[in-house]
């Protein structure tokens, strides 16, 4: 049985803990609700908010306020 390579598309685990936040808290949330949620600081969950905005895991339906996506749920669950 062969190691599985990690894909590029794989969550790391701090982006997986925004998605996860992101879900529970079900309305748009700033960096900072969403660190609180998270356990990450502020400026981690900003940092990461762009690479999982680029992938089309997360959207900004409200200037700086973030949800999950279905795309962002889909990842989740796999």
């Amino acid at each position: 049985m062969g190691c599985r390579k990690k894909s590029t598309e794989d969550l790391d685990e701090e982006q997986k803990k925004i998605l996860i936040a992101l879900d529970k808290i079900k309305e748009p949330a700033g960096c900072k609700d969403i660190a609180a949620s998270s356990g990450l600081a502020t400026p981690k969950v900003t940092g990461k908010l762009r690479g999982l905005k680029t992938k089309g895991y997360v959207e900004s339906p409200i200037k700086g306020k973030y949800v999950v996506t279905e795309v962002g749920k889909a990842e989740l669950k796999k």
